[in-house]
């Protein structure tokens, strides 16, 4: 197995990275990007131009590159110039790009029952699971972590949450606390 070489200034983004505490998959990401605008440009990323930018950007749209992939590897070039080269002024020459909106699916009663009904047997705790998930939005790793004290009015110790039918997630998405409503048939 050979050992890839790194650069000084990919060594410079990787140690700006760490100083800003971001985690494994952002930094592998950041460096995919900044490999692909290297391999566009073909010589050494500091000598970039607003032109070479522009060209980028207009490669990316041309080979049908999507929005999220498009503004991923935006995101990497912002921090690569900004904080390890130092040129705050070519961040004004990247765009960002809409991505269309879609309308979420929403299933039918009988869809979300056919559904439930197909959870594992024995017991209630994967249709629990699955009632709560669906009924108040919630991701899987959210339900996974829910405590009692979390949803039953009697386990809590403040009742301000139960009287007003919520459920407290903690460290969701983003390690972040939020409330979620609780509806009166779960």
């Amino acid at each position: 197995m050979t050992e890839e070489r790194v650069s000084p200034l990919r060594q410079r983004m990787i140690e700006d990275m760490r100083i800003r505490g971001m985690g494994d998959k952002a930094q592998k990401s950041h460096i995919r990007a900044i490999k692909d605008f290297a391999a566009f440009l073909g010589r050494s990323l500091d000598t970039a131009t607003p032109e070479d930018l522009r060209a980028y950007q207009l490669h990316m749209s041309d080979t049908g590159v999507t929005p999220s992939t498009f503004n991923t590897r935006i995101v990497a070039l912002r921090f690569f110039f900004g904080m390890t080269c130092g040129r705050e002024e070519m961040k004004r020459f990247m765009q960002f790009r809409t991505e269309p909106r879609k309308l979420p699916v929403v299933f039918s009663v009988e869809e979300v029952s056919d559904i439930l009904m197909a959870a594992p047997r024995p017991g209630l705790k994967y249709r629990a699971a699955l009632s709560i998930s669906y009924g108040a939005g919630l991701r899987a790793a959210e339900v996974c972590n829910l405590k009692i004290v979390d949803i039953v009015p009697e386990a809590r110790l403040r009742h301000d949450d139960s009287d007003r039918m919520l459920i407290h997630v903690e460290q969701g998405k983003c390690q972040k606390d939020r409330k979620v409503m609780l509806s009166p048939g779960l």
